[in-house]
């Protein structure tokens, strides 16, 4: 389930009336939201059977496949905005899934555990991987193929050739601009070619 201040943050960067593809959905709460309340169109992409289910319950369009197979099905700004919220982290390549995210839409939207957030560098320096709210599993069971921080996205996006309109952090119901690779246990970035 995501927390409303993340999703209120993402709606809002997700223009009125726009066709949205949602990576890795979940149960379709997002894109649900963006259809109730800003009058989005489009779809999500699932591939665990039970959250494809409970997308169809939600009335949310909703493809089943891989990610890792690519977006080779849509075709260049397909969408106005294509969402990959907690999505990147389970992906072999995320540069690649940036580049389709970027050629299928006119604006990207990722968000994803901050690493670097401050109680978890707290816990690496005491010799342990963290268990968080964002991240939480213990490191022998958990389905992320990596971590990532806030600041390393800046550079792999930068390197990629992506402007980022906008980045924040969000930490429980509070939006962090100042700091947030330090104080935000989420970073969120905007993006465009």
């Amino acid at each position: 389930m995501t927390e409303q201040a993340l999703l209120h943050a993402i709606a809002q960067r997700v223009p009125q009336g726009s066709r949205v593809l949602d990576l890795g959905c979940g149960d379709g709460e997002v894109l649900a939201h963006l259809m109730q309340h800003r009058g989005c169109t489009g779809y999500g992409v699932e591939l665990d059977d039970h959250k494809v289910l409970a997308c169809a319950r939600r009335g949310v369009n909703v493809l089943q496949f891989n990610l890792e197979e690519g977006l080779s099905m849509f075709q260049d700004d397909a969408f106005d905005v294509v969402l990959q919220i907690d999505t990147l982290q389970h992906l072999r390549n995320a540069e690649v899934m940036l580049r389709e995210t970027a050629r299928v839409g006119r604006m990207g939207v990722v968000a994803f555990p901050n690493f670097a957030h401050w109680p978890n560098r707290l816990d690496v320096l005491l010799g342990r991987m963290p268990v968080t709210k964002r991240l939480p599993y213990q490191w022998y069971n958990t389905p992320n193929i990596r971590v990532g921080t806030y600041a390393d996205f800046e550079l792999l996006a930068r390197g990629l050739g992506l402007h980022i309109v906008d980045s924040f952090g969000v930490h429980g119901q509070e939006i962090v601009r100042h700091w947030p690779n330090w104080r935000a246990s989420t970073a969120v970035f905007q993006f465009q070619r």
